[in-house]
């Protein structure tokens, strides 16, 4: 009896501390927050996880009083590299997007998540998750804080000319997403080019460049398979991207919103990383023509031609990154970057850097 009336109290006491935090993140004046996150509204990265997890979950958890006005880049002109100083001067409270895009104005970022570096999606998330902290060493002299990380699907070639490995992109034009990819595209003989996402489409239509390198559901939502032929179906990175908040924005919240906010943003990073790996398979399949796998994306009315890997290049590619990609990021990054890579990404990686490649 007396352990059951312990079990009673605990529980009431349990129930209190609950209906306090509550009633701390309800009480209080209306919190108007801007936020601008994907690259485009109809990704699922948006209307399935920013928008019911992001805007209406945290007005649902505060009884409304938290209101998250929610924006695509598009609807904002926001073009993905002044996200950081979009941030950081607070013209937004949260934003978001892939870490190569604004890795000029941190290079650090860019070691996250390196072409050719994480071919595996689960790898991926374990860098990400294990980069965080120095991730937020450097940003933090920025006013910014890394809140949560995610990924797009894997990144791959999609491409207006025949391919049948990553040989044939020897002397091609090939889109680039951010400066390691440009890295890796040199060393299999091609030359990159930097285009913004939304100019890509019309650049392949019109033969700028031959093939541009996205995500396989992201090439979908833009309809890249509308000008390109060949779908190059290995993951050469997953334009892990993340969520930043200004922090001193982020550090003047009521502790308990402030709580609330960190409940959702690790939800919201389980969801997406989830939604990576699911988007992944399903955007090969409604490229190429697959219906009874393409649940998320659009199937195509005409499919694309999918190109599997051959058996060496995962190793040639691998190759690439230890001589050419990660010594180019160090070069850009500085020399503490070739030590936090050896001590944080090279036990996950299995890749050592090694100064003077």
């Amino acid at each position: 009896m007396k352990s059951f009336k312990t079990s009673l109290v605990l529980a009431a006491l349990a129930a209190t501390m609950q209906m306090s935090a509550v009633s701390a993140q309800t009480a209080g004046p209306k919190i108007a927050v801007q936020a601008i996150t994907q690259v485009t509204a109809n990704m699922p990265q948006y209307s399935a996880v920013d928008q019911p997890l992001l805007r209406d979950g945290m007005a649902k958890a505060t009884n409304g009083r938290v209101q998250v006005t929610l924006a695509a880049w598009p609807e904002r002109n926001v073009n993905g590299p002044e996200v950081l100083r979009l941030v950081r001067s607070g013209q937004v409270d949260i934003a978001a997007a892939p870490l190569t895009t604004v890795s000029g104005d941190v290079p650090m970022l860019d070691g996250i998540d390196l072409a050719g570096m994480n071919s595996d999606i689960n790898q991926a998330r374990k860098v990400a998750d294990a980069m965080k902290p120095v991730a937020n060493k450097e940003l933090e002299r920025l006013g910014i804080k890394l809140v949560a990380t995610y990924p797009f699907s894997g990144q791959m070639l999609f491409c207006r000319k025949p391919i049948a490995s990553l040989a044939d992109l020897k002397g091609m034009k090939v889109r680039i997403n951010g400066p390691s990819s440009g890295d890796l595209v040199k060393a299999m003989g091609g030359q990159p080019v930097s285009l913004a996402f939304g100019e890509v489409y019309t650049a392949l239509e019109r033969g700028t460049v031959d093939c541009g390198i996205t995500g396989s559901g992201s090439g979908n939502s833009v309809k890249w398979p509308e000008v390109t032929t060949h779908l190059y179906a290995m993951p050469l990175s997953w334009s892990t991207s993340g969520y930043f908040v200004n922090l001193a924005w982020w550090n003047k919240l009521d502790p308990a919103v402030r709580a609330e906010f960190e409940k959702t943003f690790a939800a919201i990073e389980d969801a997406q990383w989830k939604l990576g790996v699911e988007s992944t398979a399903d955007g090969v399949a409604c490229n190429v023509g697959r219906a009874d796998g393409c649940k998320l994306a659009t199937l195509v009315k005409k499919p694309m031609i999918e190109v599997k890997p051959q058996p060496n290049e995962a190793l040639a590619v691998k190759k690439d990154l230890t001589e050419t990609v990660l010594p180019a990021w160090v070069k850009r990054c500085g020399d503490r970057c070739g030590t936090v890579y050896n001590e944080v990404i090279a036990p996950i990686t299995g890749i050592k850097y090694v100064a003077g490649k």
